[in-house]
């Protein structure tokens, strides 16, 4: 490279009230506002920018031209009681915007000892993102949306604010989480989860009506809504096959039994009433 262009190549603008480890990798046109703490393991790639008042820490990679405002915590120590010291990593993606006070852990040994977030993502504030979860591309995560540890969110979700996710539960592309929900359990690519959590772990219905396990990942009550799809055509757009069959229980040889049986809806319980027969609020 010549001296000319060399002179051209951007330079890292630190401000003189941060303290960022000599040790970190800083690339060209990274911005470091004041009052920022880089350690030592930190990789900012090229034209990230830290607003101000921004702490990164442990073995953390932050994706090209990510943007971070005041007071985000990103790959402090996970939130986990069995975590012992041992190296772990978190890794964000590009172009990703991370806004005021978000926190991010990176994985422990009991999940892959890394947490991953893609690119194209937008984190409101005070969002979480808890140990060994797995982020795909251009998702959202509104004001105080809770991610538990080791939650896998497909590309273009959009979580809602103040909405939770329990640990180890899949959330599939282009799903929609209503505001406040509480998701136990796992929501289909172009699901729809609204309302006060539910435990739905088997449901079950009248004979006649569509039988669909937790296994199947999209759960037919008013907590959680699949939307564009009816059996046996979603395939092409990703969806799963789930496994449907009239069943009458009380005939011990069709007890338990399920298989496909195409072109027919889900049917879900009565609008406003959960399967106790409680409200729903």
């Amino acid at each position: 490279m010549s001296p000319a262009a060399d002179q051209r190549k951007p330079t890292p603008l630190i401000h003189p009230l941060s303290v960022v480890a000599p040790e970190a990798r800083i690339a060209p046109g990274v911005e470091i506002g004041p009052f920022c703490n880089i350690g030592p393991e930190v990789t900012l790639e090229a034209g990230v920018q830290l607003i101000s008042h921004v702490c990164v820490a442990g073995t953390t990679r932050i994706g090209a031209r990510t943007r971070i405002f005041p007071f985000a915590s990103i790959g402090h120590e996970p939130q986990d009681l069995k975590y012992r010291g041992e190296p772990v990593r978190l890794s964000i993606g590009e172009d990703c915007l991370i806004r005021e006070g978000v926190t991010m852990n990176p994985g422990t040994a009991g999940g892959g000892s890394e947490t991953l977030i893609g690119s194209r993502c937008v984190f409101l504030a005070n969002a979480h993102v808890a140990h060994d979860c797995r982020l795909g591309d251009d998702i959202i995560l509104s004001n105080n949306v809770m991610l538990a540890g080791h939650c896998q969110i497909g590309d273009f979700a959009i979580i809602s604010g103040g909405a939770a996710a329990h640990q180890h539960v899949r959330i599939g592309a282009h799903a929609f989480i209503g505001g406040l929900a509480g998701v136990e359990n796992d929501v289909s690519p172009y699901g729809i989860a609204l309302g006060n959590r539910e435990r739905a772990g088997r449901q079950r219905q009248k004979k006649g009506e569509a039988h669909v396990e937790r296994g199947d990942v999209a759960h037919c009550d008013p907590v959680q809504r699949c939307a564009k799809y009816q059996c046996g055509n979603g395939a092409a757009e990703g969806i799963p096959e789930f496994a449907t069959r009239d069943v009458d229980e009380r005939d011990p040889e069709q007890a338990g039994q399920r298989g496909p049986k195409p072109g027919r809806p889900f049917v879900f319980p009565e609008e406003g009433v959960s399967r106790s027969g409680r409200p729903v609020l």
